[in-house]
């Protein structure tokens, strides 16, 4: 989830948020995630003392591949340009699979989600919709005693039972016609906008002298500036919100409307056969808009450090290798796996997984991968989720709890947390849990990259929380590259930062952060590095051959 729009828009079309609500937050600087609580007063994670650290050791920097599953990234951003990773085996743009890896081109990473064709999924169905519709035949209206089902049938049945709740158990339909009329209302107001401001796509800053009689556009003028006050952002565009206001809507339609193959008509590989893995094409981008996410990602990771323009990234000796496979709308559980063993296979030493959902139909392509990256010495970053619930007890897939019951050591899971002059240490819309989530990190009002070349915007989510982590541990290995992931992860966990009691984002109460995460802390650059210096290394890279594939690769003809 790109951040709290969605979750905003919906509050306002409720009638349960005014706008005179946003104004009374006060305002944090950009870039106040990377600050010093001590001598600033925002609670951010202290990155410069942890660079004054190193310098003063005298220590040098190893570079380190972070490879970014997610929507994309703008390749010719002014402050990404030169930390992308480029493929030393591959020549670019000369239609030939150079370094010989199935991938055709694969000069900045790779897109699960294009054709060979140059097409590209950018709008998605829904998980719960899919599994829903995919296995209603099987199960519907059966007697099913789940104590003489297989393993895997029984993880089936318990999955669809749960889908046919959530579509087709918990439709109001007095809630769908209001958003169905709200979705006419914007839809009219913004054409009328769109033919007065005479362009398609606009944001809040083109609304600042808008003034109009009619009061559809009056009400998308009033619902997106709402938004971008809460966001911090005046770049939010029309598109962005009715795009998240039609997810919506094809959400609570879905008991009656099956969803649409969005992927399979483009990608058009046989999605059963795990061992179909050459599709996909080598842009990376697709286009502004699904490049959004993932080039605000990069940026909070990596971007450019002291080079005048723009923002610093916080690891400043990283390689962003981007690897598309998240659309907008739920992620497929094969281009996910994929995704982790392509990272795995060509160097990647961090991976970060801004996205999730609540269903994992072939969760075991997505374990196995998770084995795998972890037996190349790969660490793993999720974000928790924006949902302020407890994922001790709700789903948020892909999880580090596999089908066999065990944990892989390489793994985070990461809450937003905040400060008190934005909304509070606990971010009101991250999710929590005292044994899935293991830290939290700053993902409020996070200023970062996005497409445009030159340009940048406030988003917020623990989308952006999670490459806070990612970043941190990348810039640990630079200068330790002998730790492991499992150290990293206890260096991260161990040197957070313990704010004592704090929100819960469900419950309202006052509570201790350790009763909602594992570290009960909030990460510190500086303390981790310190404490990083005092341990010694056990990294060790088991050789794993990869995955053979009986299907030909995907070569130009």
């Amino acid at each position: 989830m790109i951040n709290i729009m969605k979750r905003t828009l919906l509050l306002i079309i409720s009638g349960l948020l005014s706008i005179s609500l946003f104004a009374q937050k006060e305002d944090v600087p950009k870039g106040w995630h990377l600050l010093d609580k001590q001598t600033t007063g925002y609670y951010g994670i202290s990155l410069d003392k942890a660079y004054d650290f190193v310098r003063a050791k005298k220590l040098k920097s190893k570079t380190v591949i972070v490879a970014v599953i997610d929507s994309g990234v703008d390749t010719t951003h002014e402050d990404l340009k030169a930390v992308l990773w480029r493929n030393p085996g591959e020549i670019p743009g000369n239609g030939i699979d150079d370094d010989k890896n199935g991938y055709v081109d694969d000069v900045y990473g790779w897109n699960f989600l294009g054709g060979r064709d140059g097409k590209n999924v950018e709008q998605d169905s829904y998980e719960a919709a899919r599994v829903y519709h995919e296995f209603k035949e099987k199960w519907d209206g059966k007697d099913v005693d789940t104590t003489k089902l297989s393993a895997d049938d029984k993880y089936e049945y318990t999955m669809w039972k749960r889908s046919k709740a959530e579509v087709a158990g918990n439709v109001n339909p007095l809630e769908v016609y209001q958003l169905q009329r709200m979705s006419k209302t914007m839809k009219v107001g913004d054409s009328l906008i769109r033919g007065d401001l005479k362009k398609d796509e606009y944001s809040c800053k083109d609304l600042s002298a808008y003034s109009t009689k009619n009061a559809s556009a009056q009400k998308v003028k009033d619902i997106l500036q709402s938004i971008c006050k809460e966001n911090d952002s005046q770049e939010i565009t029309n598109q962005q919100i009715l795009d998240e206001l039609d997810g919506e809507l094809s959400k609570m339609e879905a008991a009656e409307t099956l969803p649409k193959p969005f992927r399979n008509d483009i990608v058009k590989d046989n999605y059963s056969d795990f061992n179909d893995r050459f599709y996909g094409n080598n842009d990376v981008m697709s286009s502004n808009k699904s490049a959004l996410h993932g080039t605000h990602v990069s940026g909070i990771i990596a971007a450019s450090r002291d080079n005048g323009v723009g923002i610093d990234g916080i690891a400043d000796n990283v390689k962003i290798m981007m690897i598309r496979a998240v659309p907008d709308g739920d992620e497929h559980d094969k281009d996910i796996a994929l995704a982790i063993r392509y990272a795995a296979d060509n160097g990647a030493q961090v991976i970060n997984m801004s996205f999730g959902k609540g269903y994992s139909p072939e969760k075991k392509w997505v374990d196995d991968a998770v084995r795998y990256a972890e037996s190349k010495g790969v660490l793993l970053v999720h974000a928790a989720g924006n949902d302020a619930k407890d994922v001790d007890t709700t789903y948020n897939f892909p999880t580090p709890i596999l089908l066999d019951g065990k944990r892989p050591s390489n793994w985070i899971t990461v809450g937003a947390s905040g400060d008190p002059k934005a909304g509070g240490l606990v971010a009101s819309f991250s999710n929590y849990g005292k044994k899935e989530v293991d830290v939290f990190a700053p993902g409020v009002k996070i200023y970062s990259t996005v497409p445009g070349g030159n340009t940048y915007q406030n988003l917020q989510g623990t989308s952006m929380a999670s490459p806070v982590v990612a970043g941190l541990a990348a810039f640990i290995l630079e200068f330790y590259p002998a730790l492991s992931p499992a150290q990293v992860k206890m260096v991260i966990e161990k040197s957070a930062s313990k704010p004592g009691k704090v929100k819960n984002p469900e419950t309202g109460e006052m509570v201790n952060l350790s009763d909602m995460s594992r570290s009960g802390g909030i990460i510190n650059a500086y303390e981790a590095i310190k404490l990083a210096s005092t341990i010694k290394g056990t990294r060790k890279m088991a050789p794993v051959k990869p995955v053979k594939s009986t299907v030909k690769p995907n070569v130009n003809e």
